[in-house]
């Protein structure tokens, strides 16, 4: 039997029973849908973190204290506390393909200016900062090197400080008041909104690290160091020199020191991501196995109803391949039409979950491939036990069937 001819009778047969056939579609529609939706959703937060991981800037590497050792105890990540500005200059310096390095100091503080007062995070950077982030002025100007060599008493803030010192005025060329002491504002950062973390990067007022340094905090440490290399493929070489120099300027004791690439950060925040969209791609993925066995549960109702028409084809003259051949394309015709009806369902899902909840969806067209394919995959592997039933029936045995 031809193929043409083998749909043909195939949708005639699924018409006579066109609701039981769509209910027997539900469960597929229904796991379709879903693996549609919760991929979407993860890829959509995925990108979403991918997305804040790029807006730090490009090809960088970070630099962590690491931990410390004080009479038997052991500090966590980030209590050694051991990098310094001269470690800084050092890596410009000694390593070839590092073309800016922002020495990095954090922490907060009350600042106050025009009568009002914020708690907001006190950045120190230097010059290149900004260039490293790819985070433009939206007026104003960066600070220079000069003033990182004076200490100069100069800041740049950001959108959400100048809204809340200056609500109706411009913040260019006035004064804000850091621990009592006083600082120019010389320009306004772009607004970037909120990272991955929910901290809101606007939230800042950068000042230069040694100003930090000398007139903030009065430390000797930096927080951290970032570094920006040439390309990304010299990344991993880049990494590995900024571990060995620094490992050599401690004179090789144990590294009080972690050396992060982007990628690496990148990784780090989308693997929960990643974790749970496997986690519930595979909850759905329960639904298509569940719609499987339904399809193989009616398919098997539909071999014993027809038995008298496969004995009569049998009869007179068709071979059991073309039976079995008959079934499966049944079988198949109903699991791909769940799978298309569920794809259009798990589209449109992630796009009404976007529109109402604000939830970042990305409706991957590999996931929509593999569930349409998944779904006839389903409806062979289900409907093969019945097609092959109905092959081997007995022609007699069926022609005597009520």
């Amino acid at each position: 039997m031809r193929i043409t001819s083998t749909l043909i009778v195939s949708f005639r047969a699924l018409r006579r029973n066109i609701l039981r056939s769509t209910l027997t579609s539900l469960g597929i529609i229904i796991g379709v849908a879903a693996v549609i939706a919760t991929v979407s959703i993860g890829n959509g937060a995925k990108a979403q973190v991918e997305g804040q991981i790029a807006s730090l800037g490009q090809n960088i590497i970070s630099v962590f204290p690491g931990t410390s050792m004080s009479g038997g105890m052991r500090g966590g990540w980030g209590s050694a506390s051991s990098l310094t500005p001269e470690d800084a200059q050092a890596i410009l310096r000694e390593i070839s393909g590092v073309i800016a390095v922002s020495p990095e100091l954090r922490d907060r503080a009350q600042v106050l200016a025009n009568g009002l007062n914020w708690n907001t995070t006190i950045m120190g950077e230097s010059p290149e900062y900004l260039d490293i982030r790819i985070w433009p002025l939206r007026d104003g100007s960066m600070f220079t090197e000069q003033d990182v060599r004076s200490y100069g008493k100069v800041a740049v803030i950001g959108k959400t400080v100048a809204d809340q010192l200056f609500p109706n005025e411009d913040p260019l060329g006035q004064t804000i008041r850091i621990r009592n002491i006083p600082f120019k504002i010389l320009g306004i950062l772009a607004p970037k909104g909120f990272n991955f973390f929910g901290q809101d990067q606007d939230d800042t007022v950068i000042i230069p690290y040694t100003s930090h340094l000398r007139r903030v905090t009065h430390h000797k440490n930096l927080n951290s160091i970032i570094v920006q290399a040439v390309s990304p493929g010299q990344m991993p070489l880049i990494q590995q020199q900024i571990t060995d120099l620094l490992q050599q300027r401690r004179n090789e004791r144990d590294p009080d020191f972690t050396v992060r690439n982007q990628v690496e950060l990148a990784q780090t925040a989308t693997a929960t991501s990643r974790t749970m969209t496997w986690l519930l791609g595979a909850i759905a993925g329960v639904s298509l196995v569940v719609g499987g066995i339904g399809i193989m549960n009616i398919m098997l109702v539909s071999v014993t109803e027809r038995t008298r028409e496969i004995g009569i084809r049998l009869a007179i003259g068709a071979h059991g391949r073309e039976i079995m051949l008959q079934f499966l394309t049944e079988s198949v015709v109903l699991s791909a039409f769940g799978g298309t009806i569920g794809i259009l369902v798990g589209i449109g899902a992630s796009k009404l979950m976007t529109h109402f909840n604000g939830w970042a969806t990305l409706v991957s067209t590999d996931a929509i491939i593999i569930a349409f394919f998944f779904s006839a995959a389903v409806g062979i592997f289900f409907g093969f036990y019945p097609a092959r039933k109905a092959a081997q029936l007995d022609p007699i045995e069926a022609l005597r069937y009520e």
